[in-house]
C-alpha cells in the first residue's frame, strides 16, 4: 500500500544504513553545495591573493675524469653514484651558497637563500637537479646558474685536497637555467580542487552533525526511531492550504485530496474490528494541524457515504467553526451543561451527511467537562446515531484534556507536524496515551515537504481540474440524519430505527438504533 502503508521497515538490513546516510545528504544538499562552493571560492581567492613564485631548474652530470677498462668504468660509475648523494647535500651549505651570493651581489644570507634552493638526484643516476624559487623569474634563473657554478668549483676544491692535484670527479652543466614563463605557484587548479574537496568534506560532516543534533521529526524514518505505531498517512504541505484548508476547496484529484482519501482508507484497515466508532484526533503541540486533519477526515468520510458527526472538543482554542464558517456560541459545552439538547446543537454542513457539534462557549474547566459522565454519555448517544464520530481534541502536552477524553473513545489518531515536533515531545505524547491505556490507531504525518527525501505525496492520475470556490451549506436540519419514519412519534427528536440506505452503500450500512434522551 504505497504512500499510506501500514508496513514497518525491516530491521537489520544493512542497506537501510546506506539509505539513511543518503537521506541525510539529500536533506542537507543545500549546506553541502554551499560549503563546496565556499571551498572553491576560498581556494581561488587564495590563489589570486598569493604572490606568484617562479622556479628555475638546472641539471649537472657527475663523471669520472680517467678512463680505462670496462671494470674500471663500472667501478668509477659506482663511485660517482656514491658521490652524487654527498654533492646533493652540499648544495644548500654556505660553502656553495655564499660564493653564489657574492657573485650576484645579493643582499641575503646563506641561511635565507638555502630556504629557496633545493637539490635532488634520482636513484642509480649521476644527475643532480638544482631548483631555485624566487618571485622574479630572471632572478631565479640567475641564482640557479650561480649555485650550479659554485657547486662545480666546490667539488673540485673538495676532491683535490692537495695543491696541484687533479680532481677525479668532474661536474658538467647539461641543462642550463632559464627564466620560466609561468609561475610554479600558486597552482590555481590544484588550490580550487583542494578547496572543493575540503568544502565537500566540511559540508558532509556538517550534514551528519546537523542530523545528530536536530531531533525534529522530518519524515517516516525519523518517526520509526521513536515508535512502530502504524503510519496512517502523510499530508504534504501546501501553501494554498493556509488560506483554503478544507478538502472541498481543492481539486478532487489533487495530491492533498488523495492523501485524505488514503487516510480514510487506512483508518478503516486500522479499525478493521469496528470497535473504534469514535475517533479522537489530537497532536502533541499546537500548530501541528490536528484541527484541519480532523475536519478534512470527517469530510472525506462523509463523501464516502457515511453519516458523520464532527465534534470540536478543543475547549481552549476551538478552530472547527472558523474552518467551516459555523456559529460556536452554542455547542458541546451547552449540551454538557444541559442547557440544550444535542438535537438542537448539531449543525449540518455541506452536501453530504456531515453534522458538526461546535465547541460552544469556552468554559473555565475544560478538563472536568471532557472527563465527565455527561461527556461519556454524549459520545455513546452519538455513536448510536452516526456511522463515525470524529472528535477534535486539544494537544496532549500543554493540557490533559485529550488524555482524559481518550478514555471515552474507541481510538486515537495522533497528528505529527513534520519539521516542527521533536522526538522527545512525541515520546512524551505516546507515554501520556499509554498511561491512560488509550487505543492508538495510528499516526498521521502532516506538513511533509512536497519534494525531497521526506516527501510523501501522490501524483497518480492527477489532473488540473478547477478547484471549487466554496462549499454551500444545506439548511439546518434536526436529527434524525435520514428521513424519519412516518410512524415516529411527534416528540421523537432523535434517530428512529428505519432509514433509507445510500444507494452505493446499501449492502454495508447498518441500521441506526433509536436513542433515548
Amino acid at each position: 500500500m504505497p504512500n499510506g502503508r501500514l508496513l514497518r521497515p525491516t530491521q537489520g538490513d544493512p542497506s537501510l544504513d546506506l539509505s539513511e546516510y543518503l537521506r541525510i545528504l539529500r536533506r542537507s544538499w543545500i549546506l553541502i553545495i554551499a560549503c563546496t562552493l565556499a571551498g572553491m571560492l576560498i581556494g581561488g581567492t587564495a590563489s589570486i591573493l598569493t604572490r606568484p613564485v617562479y622556479t628555475s631548474e638546472t641539471q649537472l652530470f657527475v663523471a669520472i675524469q680517467n678512463s680505462g677498462s670496462v671494470q674500471e668504468l663500472q667501478q668509477g660509475n659506482t663511485f660517482s653514484q656514491a658521490r652524487v648523494q654527498s654533492y646533493v647535500k652540499t648544495v644548500d651549505s654556505p660553502a656553495v651558497l655564499q660564493p653564489a651570493i657574492d657573485a650576484l651581489g645579493l643582499d641575503t644570507s646563506a641561511e635565507s637563500l638555502a630556504a629557496h634552493v633545493k637539490a635532488k638526484s634520482d636513484l642509480n643516476t649521476v644527475l643532480i637537479t638544482i631548483e631555485v624559487e624566487d618571485e622574479s623569474p630572471v632572478q631565479a634563473a640567475a641564482v640557479a646558474a650561480a649555485v650550479a657554478n659554485s657547486l662545480i668549483k666546490a667539488v673540485e676544491r673538495f676532491e683535490s685536497p692537495q695543491p696541484g692535484s687533479v680532481s677525479p670527479v668532474s661536474l658538467s652543466i647539461i641543462k642550463p637555467a632559464n627564466a620560466p614563463d609561468n609561475p610554479s605557484s600558486p597552482n590555481v587548479r590544484l588550490n580550487i580542487l583542494l578547496g572543493l574537496l575540503a568544502g565537500l568534506g566540511l559540508g558532509v560532516a556538517g550534514a551528519v552533525i546537523r542530523s545528530s543534533i536536530d531531533t525534529r521529526i522530518r519524515g517516516e524514518e525519523d518517526l520509526r526511531q521513536v515508535t512502530e505505531a502504524p503510519l496512517l498517512g502523510g499530508i504534504s504541505f501546501d501553501q494554498e492550504a493556509t488560506g483554503k484548508p478544507l478538502l472541498t476547496q481543492t481539486r478532487p484529484q489533487s495530491p492533498r485530496a488523495e492523501s485524505f482519501r488514503q487516510l480514510r482508507t487506512n483508518l478503516q484497515f486500522a479499525n478493521i474490528s469496528k470497535q473504534a466508532q469514535t475517533v479522537l484526533v489530537t497532536s502533541s503541540l499546537p500548530g501541528e494541524g490536528k484541527s484541519t486533519t480532523a475536519t478534512n477526515l470527517a469530510i472525506a468520510l462523509a463523501q464516502a457515504g457515511q453519516v458523520v458527526c464532527l465534534v470540536d472538543a478543543d475547549l481552549r482554542r476551538p478552530m472547527v467553526n472558523e474552518y467551516l464558517g459555523l456559529d460556536r456560541n452554542a455547542g458541546l459545552t451547552t449540551a454538557l451543561l444541559g442547557s440544550s439538547d444535542v438535537n438542537d446543537l448539531l449543525q449540518p454542513w455541506g452536501d453530504n451527511d456531515l453534522y458538526v457539534l461546535t465547541s460552544g462557549v469556552i468554559p473555565p474547566n475544560p478538563s472536568e467537562l471532557l472527563g465527565s459522565e455527561e461527556m461519556k454519555g454524549l459520545i455513546g448517544r452519538l455513536e448510536q446515531a452516526f456511522d463515525a464520530v470524529i472528535i477534535d481534541a486539544p494537544p496532549l502536552l500543554p493540557v490533559t484534556d485529550a488524555a482524559v477524553l481518550s478514555q471515552h473513545v474507541g481510538g486515537v489518531v495522533l497528528v505529527v507536524g513534520a519539521q516542527k515536533l521533536k522526538r522527545h515531545d512525541l515520546e512524551k505524547s505516546l507515554g501520556a496515551l499509554r498511561l491512560v491505556d488509550s487505543n492508538l490507531l495510528g499516526i498521521v504525518l502532516n506538513r511533509l515537504p512536497a519534494k525531497g527525501p521526506d516527501s510523501y505525496q501522490y501524483s497518480y492520475y492527477t489532473h488540473d481540474e478547477p478547484a471549487p470556490t466554496g462549499t454551500v451549506s444545506r439548511p439546518a436540519l434536526r436529527l434524525p440524519v435520514r428521513a424519519r419514519s412516518q410512524s415516529a412519534p411527534p416528540g421523537d427528536s432523535f434517530l428512529n430505527d428505519a432509514y433509507e440506505p445510500h444507494e452505493s452503500d446499501r449492502s454495508t450500512r447498518r441500521p441506526i438504533r433509536r436513542l433515548d434522551r
